[in-house]
């Protein structure tokens, strides 16, 4: 039985903490005991917005009748993750300016779990780096290993080349192959990395009003590294920080998605062409558009081989 913090509602009478959107699909009993772990939090005032994504397993039920104090978003369809996160932090006032607003947004998967002070060390961690614009914690899995994603570089041709061609993966310790994950740092190196992972990133209210919301345009994968390029971009950092470790079960509703294994190789097209394609020559770029709609095509006959 959990001893449930203080939580204050999604009111406009002071200046909140931490706004925190937790994007939903059919992950009935991940959320529960996501919005437990939430609510044991201390520390710090909060409010929270659930977007469910036409969930069918009952979630909706569950928010509504176990967690009255979340803001509850029900969606007739599958909207997507930024898409859905762009819902939730327009409800929680991100778009407005003001003091109204919480000091930060926190997107959230519902297959995490966080410690009871976790959330007040990510905002006491951001509060003493005022130029870091988003952050993000230690991601671990059910099995005690690194979640690699917390920390990455971004996707550029020549690093999408060595993860493509496997020898990121055959030289994890290389400083010029390992880059996309970061495998030759310490996992409890505090550092600058290019982005964080959309499972726990928290992002400054100002940082928010500067460079907008999430692109809508991916459907899921990508829209995390978009965001945290176009905030490095305005002149703010993004730090990972292992002082606070989430347990992160990982893909728990994209595993089973047709869909989500096709929108990875879409979500890698659109990342490069709105950052990339521009300063590629064009002999290269023909090579890398060539080679993701292989992927994409392979990724698609594959999928439709197995329905």
């Amino acid at each position: 039985m959990f001893s449930f913090a203080p939580f204050v509602l999604c009111v406009r009478i002071a200046v909140m903490d931490l706004g925190i959107v937790i994007v939903n699909y059919n992950t009935r009993e991940l959320l529960r005991r996501c919005l437990e772990t939430v609510f044991a939090s201390q520390g710090l005032t909060f409010c929270v917005c659930v977007v469910d994504n036409a969930s069918t397993d009952g979630s909706t039920a569950l928010v509504a009748g176990d967690f009255p104090q979340v803001l509850l978003l029900e969606n007739d369809e599958n909207l997507g993750y930024p898409a859905a996160n762009n819902q939730g932090l327009r409800a929680l006032g991100f778009e407005q300016s003001g003091d109204a607003v919480p000091r930060y947004a926190l997107l959230l998967n519902p297959d995490t779990e966080v410690p009871p002070d976790g959330l007040a060390r990510m905002v006491a961690f951001m509060d003493d780096h005022p130029q870091v614009g988003a952050a993000g914690p230690k991601l671990v899995q059910p099995d005690g290993s690194l979640d690699l994603a917390c920390r990455r570089s971004f996707p550029s041709p020549e690093v999408s080349f060595y993860r493509v061609t496997g020898l990121a993966h055959l030289f994890p310790k290389s400083r010029r192959f390992g880059r996309y994950n970061l495998t030759y740092l310490d996992p409890d190196q505090e550092t600058e990395v290019d982005s964080v992972v959309g499972a726990y990133m928290q992002v400054r209210r100002e940082v928010i009003q500067r460079v907008g919301l999430l692109d809508d345009s991916f459907f899921m994968y990508g829209e995390d590294l978009d965001w945290a390029y176009r905030i490095k971009e305005a002149g703010w950092k993004v730090y990972y920080t292992p002082a606070v470790t989430v347990l992160h079960v990982k893909r728990a509703a994209s595993r089973h998605s047709a869909r989500a294994q096709v929108e990875f190789w879409r979500a890698m097209e659109i990342f490069y062409r709105k950052h990339y394609e521009a300063e590629t020559p064009r002999w290269l770029h023909a090579l890398i558009i060539g080679a993701v709609r292989a992927k994409l095509h392979w990724t698609r006959w594959r999928v439709g081989r197995r329905a």
